[in-house]
């Protein structure tokens, strides 16, 4: 965000070093700071409204301080001769209290005081005797109060040089305030002004002001007058237009602006060049400001969220610019010249429409602050892009060291619910003709039968569909039994045409939730904006008129489930609104407050990611197309619509990629013989691949990551244990994945004897050939391998030798074997239970976990391989628990990949299909999911923990880690919807069914 908060960033440094400059004054002063008996710092709100107000107790001997902080104490009233007691005092804090009005002692400070901060209390009236008594004092915080009106005496304090009045209720300021000769600061936002202040014109010294956040409207011509003016805010002030008198404030060095109506700027504005840091974010700009360019002094520049169509050449020009955020308009492209801003360490292109960036884009090295996500851009690919700057230089420098290629390539997915047609339907459309008539014609054409077809699993098929044009689909048939919902989301991706198929037949309007609107919820929140068709098959075996009803009600369904969720975000989006509009102390007064204690900051960025999700809806394309596979005409009809679709270049832009011919090349090499048949390939391997393409192994690693991101190939460059490895047979991995997750037992046993055929029973190492077994020994060998078996399908669990016996016709070597089992684990799907952590299993059976297949309510199963028995316990002390609550839709899988994630913080676990008991050191951690009970209530997952109060932080500790593992699986989830909350610990000790949930951040 490039708003007050982010525009903030760098002018914050001015603020923080005159608190500095301030703090080092105080530091040879003698302090003191105390708490009230009966209040601490930081009390809660039970205790602040405690009926017994905290009492003050002054030490003896206090004569000789010279700083005082009596802050988060509760107090609502000081003791009389405080004054006379502190003879030497300088410095009073006394914020975060409960005066309503200043305590008379502070009068009696008046002939000494130089400082005074009274903000986040309740003041409705500040009392003019007291006020005239602060002679000499020379900064005043008064914020975050409830001030009405200040009193006229405020103009009588001539050595004041720091007034803070900020978020309170002013509608206007004293006419006295103008004798404030001496004022440097003045802060004023978040108050009731409908106008410019005149009485701050007369304050000729005054060089930091800030005015955010009033109805002002305007600016006086005469503004002129404040010539020091160093630093101004004017965010939020609902101005229009600028004064040309405004371009005489020369002194200008940071200058706030956003959140206004502005459409131009002032042709005199370049006269501001001492200008070093420009907030004009969330205004009307359709042109870049032209009055911008001469401004050879900026460094930072905000301009996001406005209308701009293009950047001038000319801004090359801004060299000594660090900082450019220009998010969220409407850029098309990019000039050359923008490369020539070598100093940038911030760019921000989001939200805009650059399909190409300029050749050596890459000489920005020294970006590290860079966003580009939601453009359509084809050279380099969107991959490339979201790597960062040093992969866009490699990019760019291949891209000159060989041919240019052009690949039109597109991934197709289709989905759907079990028996929806999809394996027929893709046999259907992607079987050649028998007359080779590729490109289209009135010749008679072969198609195969509509005969039943049964999906052995996640299939990948290449599909030429158009060979005059070269465009070729890789299409997934992505299997609809649920057990394979867990490997699903991987292949979930931007940049891809989602198919989903409903089989008309069997489908009635009940049933809408499960096969499509589920579907449709969790594209979304995989994939925000991704391009879904909607294709019925089965159409043969409806008649007329109910095959439209079907096909209506569908289309009405999804009308009514978009509108429903777009609604539904608007209202969150509104509360949001509203939080913002109240004062942060407002919301902190009571923990029934909407948004209780969560800072604006945070506001903002929710209010941003809800802005987000309303404008990247799925783009559905209708209406639904009926399908029949025993209908050419139908067939070709289809295949017409996504070819037309494909080709559409403002649907998929990046259809039409410019690739390296080096890179593309070494995609080729990986898929040709003999490496083709491996499983996987050495990172020497892939070098030596490389160096035929001509790349040589310092630029090898930016084309395996770009084809590792646009799902060519899996390499994990982050991950020790197999950074070393390049799986480039996809086809192969996913026949292996597969094997997991299918539940027929009689065929997973079926499997396994054939696997023992010839194998002795150890880890899977070959013997030399044994006799026949004897009835009894095929026996046994049977019961003991349908214990197995059982175990999968009930517990999910299974020792290594028999995941051997099963993977047997894929998996030769150990190597590839041992490797395959990081790589599961790597993908959340399995862990190893019973291996110590850092340490060999020194000979005994290494047992793997498969969450997704854990079947019992109350874990069990693992207490007989660990040696260990966990019961549930009761929560006796104090439980600390987090939830996360899924309102829309809870992402297939992620509560077995996070039980895998989370293997590595906990010990002495315990799965259950919903629960997973286990310890972090000593300290118990229980992991739940509640599915939905019904479409008015949410998913949740939980996180919780207990300990006694004293020593609450260490469960704190225990589930810190389990947290972040959480946040950084929802981070692929970018469309998804979901609240964080911590729940009342003492509403959970009382047994509620409905404890009261604060909002958390993480």
């Amino acid at each position: 965000m490039a708003g007050k908060d982010s525009g903030n960033l760098k002018t914050v440094r001015l603020w923080r070093d005159a608190a500095l400059r301030a703090r080092k004054l105080r530091s040879n002063l003698r302090q003191l700071t105390l708490s009230a008996a009966g209040g601490c710092p930081g009390a809660g709100a039970e205790q602040l409204d405690s009926p017994d107000a905290p009492q003050l107790v002054l030490p003896a001997n206090i004569g000789d301080i010279e700083v005082l902080n009596l802050g988060n104490n509760g107090l609502e009233e000081v003791p009389d001769g405080l004054g006379s007691a502190l003879g030497s005092l300088r410095v009073l804090v006394l914020r975060r209290n409960r005066f309503a009005r200043l305590p008379p002692a502070v009068a009696e400070l008046g002939h000494h005081l130089t400082e005074l901060d009274v903000s986040h209390n309740r003041l409705t009236a500040l009392g003019a005797e007291v006020v005239s008594a602060l002679r000499e004092l020379r900064k005043l915080n008064l914020s975050h109060n409830q001030l009405p009106a200040l009193p006229a005496q405020l103009g009588a304090l001539a050595h004041l040089e720091e007034l803070d009045v900020s978020f309170n209720r002013l509608a206007h300021l004293p006419d006295s305030l103008s004798c404030l000769f001496r004022l440097r600061t003045l802060d004023v936002d978040h108050n009731q002004l409908t106008a410019f202040p005149r009485q701050l014109l007369q304050l000729a010294a005054l060089e930091e002001l800030d005015v955010s956040s009033n109805r002002l409207r305007g600016l006086p011509e005469d503004i002129s007058a404040l010539r020091a003016l160093k630093i101004l805010w004017l965010s939020g002030a609902e101005l229009g237009t600028l004064p040309s008198g405004f371009c005489e404030l020369a002194s200008l060095e940071s200058l706030m602006l956003d959140n206004n109506g502005l459409q131009a700027l002032p042709a005199q504005f370049s006269r501001l060049q001492r200008l070093k840091m420009l907030n004009l974010s969330s205004n009307l700009f359709e042109e870049f400001p032209a009055a911008l360019l001469p401004l050879a002094g900026l460094e930072e520049l905000y301009l996001s969220r406005n209308q701009l169509t293009s950047v001038p050449s000319l801004i090359s020009g801004l060299g000594r610019l660090l900082t450019l955020w220009l998010d969220n308009n409407r850029i098309r492209y990019l000039p050359d010249s923008i490369v020539e801003l070598t100093g940038l360490e911030e760019l921000v292109l989001q939200g805009n429409q650059i399909a190409v960036l300029p050749d050596n884009f890459g000489q920005l090295s020294r970006v590290g602050l860079w966003k580009i996500k939601d453009n359509p851009l084809i050279q380099p690919p969107y991959e490339v892009c979201m790597k960062g700057i040093p992969y866009i230089a490699a990019y760019q420098k291949e891209l000159a060291h060989s041919q240019p290629a052009v690949q039109p390539r597109l991934k197709l997915l289709l989905m759907g619910h079990k028996a929806a047609g999809k394996t027929l339907l893709r046999h259907c459309l992607t079987e050649e003709r028998v007359d080779g008539n590729q490109g289209g014609g009135d010749k008679e054409k072969s198609y195969p039968p509509a005969a039943p077809s049964v999906s052995k699993g996640i299939e990948v098929t290449s599909w030429t569909a158009d060979a005059s044009r070269g465009l070729r689909f890789i299409v997934y048939d992505l299997a609809g039994d649920e057990s394979y919902e867990v490997i699903q989301p991987f292949f979930l991706s931007p940049g891809a045409l989602y198919v989903l198929v409903v089989n008309l037949a069997t489908y009635e309007p009940p049933r809408f939730p499960t096969t499509v609107g589920s579907f449709l919820h969790r594209v979304g929140a995989r994939v925000p904006h991704a391009v879904v068709c909607i294709v019925g098959t089965h159409a043969d075996l409806c008649g007329e008129r109910e095959l439209e009803e079907k096909c209506l009600d569908i289309h009405r369904q999804i009308a009514l489930q978009e509108k429903h969720d777009a609604e539904g975000l608007s209202r969150l989006a509104r509360v949001v609104d509203e939080a913002l509009a109240r004062d942060f102390e407002l919301r902190s007064a009571s923990p029934h407050a909407a948004y209780y204690g969560v800072s604006d900051k945070n506001l903002r960025r929710r209010k941003a990611h809800f802005q987000y999700l309303l404008n990247h809806r799925l783009q559905i394309l209708s209406p639904v197309l009926p399908v029949s596979c025993r209908d050419p005409r139908q067939l070709q009809r289809l295949r017409d619509k996504l070819l037309s679709v494909a080709e559409h270049r403002e649907i998929f832009p990046n259809l039409h990629r410019v690739l390296p011919r080096s890179w593309q090349v070494l995609e080729e090499l990986h898929f040709q013989p003999p490496q083709a048949q491996r499983l996987w390939l050495s990172w020497w391997d892939s070098a030596r691949l490389g160096l035929q393409a001509g790349l040589t192994e310092d630029r090898l690693q930016s084309a395996l990551s770009y084809l590792h991101e646009s799902g060519k190939l899996l390499y994990f460059e982050d991950s020790p244990a197999l950074k070393e490895h390049v799986f480039h047979n996809l086809t192969r991995l996913i026949d292996i994945l597969n094997v997991f997750f299918q539940r027929d037992p009689s065929l997973l046993l079926h499997k396994l004897l054939l696997g023992t055929s010839g194998e002795g029973e150890g880890e899977g190492e070959s013997s030399p050939p044994a006799a026949a077994p004897t009835p009894g020994q095929e026996l046994l060998r049977t019961t003991q391998l349908h214990h197995y078996v059982e175990g999968f399908l009930l517990h999910g669990l299974l020792p290594a030798h028999v995941i051997r016996l099963l993977l047997k016709p894929h998996v030769q070597a150990q190597q590839d074997f041992q490797l395959l089992l990081e790589l599961l684990e790597k993908m959340g799907l399995c862990y190893c239970l019973n291996k110590p952590k850092g340490k060999p299993l020194n000979g005994s059976t290494a047992w793997y976990k498969f969450p997704c297949y854990v079947q019992n309510d109350v874990p069990h199963a693992e207490a007989w391989i660990n040696g260990t028995n966990l019961a549930g316990q009761s929560f006796v002390a104090e439980q600390l628990q987090i939830e996360y609550s899924f309102p829309f839709t809870f992402p297939p899988g992620l509560f077995a990949r996070y039980s895998v994630q989370i293997n590595s913080h906990v010990v002495h676990r315990s799965d259950g299909k919903l629960q997973i008991f286990a310890y972090r050191g000593k300290v118990p951690v229980v992991v739940s999911y509640r599915p939905a009970k019904g479409v008015l209530q949410p998913d949740t997952l939980s996180i919780a923990s207990h300990a006694s109060l004293p020593n609450i932080w260490t469960a704190w500790q225990a589930i810190t880690p389990l947290v972040e593992e959480l946040n950084v699986l929802l981070q692929e989830w970018p469309g998804l919807h979901y609240t964080v909350h911590i729940l009342c610990s003492k509403c959970l000790k009382r047994g509620s069914p409905n404890p009261h949930a604060f909002p958390a951040t993480f």
